[in-house]
């Protein structure tokens, strides 16, 4: 009897008790995951700035702007050697060794094919930038496109099967590698090619790492089989392609308009903006496709993720951008030198537009991931034009006014990616601008305290000791204001990053 009683539990009590349980272990699952990356990433990160204080001072404006108009070539290449099959593979649940084996084949050919048209365009792109040398930049950079084809669907499955510590190394290695290799030629006065011989040779390593750690089969790819796919990672690619294409029409605008110095430094204020954005945000979506492709199905926990990570990211990355551009008057000249200070402006203009990106950039993750990477598609390719656009309109204020098309034309561009996820997902608008509110909240205070500390400063303080100051009652007012006014909700982030670090602890059930 006792047996029977025991055994006797309700059907929906134990999958209640389950779904309890898999959001448990996925909570914990991406804390301690998002805590490794975080390790690896910028311990790694901290050699990359000390190469860039090197690099700035050994290299010239003009250096990079010729690696900048390269990459405005190979930003698109680089989605067309990769076609969207990591991201088909991590969200596509029911592919078939068989299928995959196909893919894996496809991702070699678009591998060859994307160097191929990097050779075929390399001497047009030189006539559009009125730059010879661009020619022999662009086939050597562009040699990196046949690995990064090759690992697609290895690079796949390692996120599919959640393997981000391995990833994470393998990131740290590509980092490391870029910066020593880099600094070490610019020393020895290779000048650009410093720069694109270190980024190549950091992604062939990366790229035969992976290859290395998860081998795959090939098969001949039939196109019966492979259409769903296919057609899936043409959405993805295709979307890809065009936020990449208009990610680099500011720098393409910059340097036909305006010439190659004013692209250096447009290039330069563009890097310096989007480094919190891109280190910071990047931990997370590089992780998060995985996690919403395993609940994609479940809206209520599609609405935890979003919430909470958005909560997250505004907290960290809205006082870094919004810090950055307060005290940019008095950085750029101190750390990177006189030659730089035609960069402050549009840094200081970047740095809004990054703030408002970091918390967008989640969105069209959350839409991909439950199968409507048509309408990601959509938006973006609509978004070529307006941006497009904004830049050209703006390049007749100088690089400033580059700058300023972010601010302007990119909400237009969001607004869509809101309302789809909103409808998709039942969330309402309150609890979005609740989660972001103590980051906001925080920011805001903090603008004001620094904005009043320049203000009753003496301007006869040396310009360290006023940086100095500046960032330190920042940081202050910012962390004042957020341990009152939201207390609660940073206690629980310090709570989950301790758990982060102990991942392998049994998970609360509350």
């Amino acid at each position: 009897m006792e047996n029977q009683e025991v055994t006797a539990i309700p059907p929906e009590k134990v999958e209640e008790a389950q779904v309890v349980v898999r959001s448990a272990h996925r909570r914990t699952s991406f804390a301690g995951n998002l805590a490794w990356r975080a390790v690896a990433n910028w311990s790694s990160q901290l050699f990359s700035w000390a190469s860039l204080l090197v690099l700035v001072r050994v290299l010239a404006p003009s250096d990079f702007g010729i690696v900048a108009m390269c990459a405005v070539l190979y930003a698109h290449l680089r989605f067309v050697s990769e076609f969207g099959i990591p991201t088909t593979v991590v969200t596509l649940r029911t592919l078939t060794d068989e299928d995959l084996a196909q893919l894996n084949s496809v991702g070699v050919l678009f591998g060859l094919c994307g160097f191929t048209l990097a050779c075929a365009l390399a001497w047009p792109a030189a006539i559009f930038f009125k730059t010879p040398k661009l020619v022999g930049v662009v086939i050597v950079t562009c040699l990196a496109l046949i690995p990064q084809g090759m690992r697609s669907v290895p690079e796949g499955l390692l996120n599919k099967e959640m393997r981000f510590k391995l990833l994470s190394l393998f990131d740290a290695g590509r980092d490391l590698t870029s910066a020593i290799v880099t600094v070490v030629l610019a020393l020895m006065g290779f000048g650009f090619w410093a720069l694109v011989l270190g980024n190549l040779s950091a992604t062939v390593l990366r790229s035969t790492a992976i290859l290395i750690s998860r081998p795959f089969r090939y098969a001949w790819p039939k196109l019966e089989q492979v259409r769903k796919s296919v057609v899936f990672s043409w959405h993805v690619f295709v979307s890809i392609l065009a936020w990449s294409t208009y990610n680099s029409l500011d720098n393409i605008t910059a340097g036909r308009v305006l010439g190659q110095a004013a692209l250096g430094l447009y290039g330069m204020a563009w890097t310096i903006a989007n480094t919190p954005l891109e280190k910071v945000v990047s931990l997370v979506t590089t992780i998060v496709p995985s996690y919403l492709a395993s609940v994609q199905k479940e809206p209520a926990a599609l609405r935890r993720y979003l919430s909470t990570l958005t909560e997250a990211l505004a907290l960290i990355t809205f006082p870094t951008t919004i810090g950055l551009a307060l005290v940019t008057r008095e950085a750029v000249p101190l750390i990177f030198g006189k030659k730089w200070v035609g960069a402050i402006v549009p840094l200081e203009i970047l740095c809004v537009y990054a703030a408002f990106r970091s918390v967008v950039a989640l969105l069209p993750k959350l839409l991909t991931a439950v199968g409507n990477a048509r309408f990601v598609m959509r938006v973006e390719t609509s978004a070529l034009v307006l941006m497009g656009t904004a830049f050209y309109v703006g390049s007749h204020w100088g690089i400033s006014g580059i700058a300023f098309g972010w601010v302007v034309a990119y909400p237009f561009v969001a607004f869509p990616l809101y309302w789809k996820t909103f409808k998709t997902i039942e969330m309402p608008v309150s609890d979005y601008i609740r989660a972001l509110r103590p980051g906001l909240d925080g920011s805001i205070a903090m603008a004001t305290g620094v904005g009043l500390v320049k203000w009753g400063m003496p301007s006869s303080l040396p310009m360290w000791l006023r940086l100095a100051t500046e960032i330190a009652a920042g940081a202050f007012v910012y962390a004042a204001v957020v341990f009152t006014v939201h207390r609660a909700r940073a206690m629980n982030f310090l709570h989950l990053a301790r758990r982060g670090r102990r991942p392998k602890l049994a998970p609360a059930t509350t």
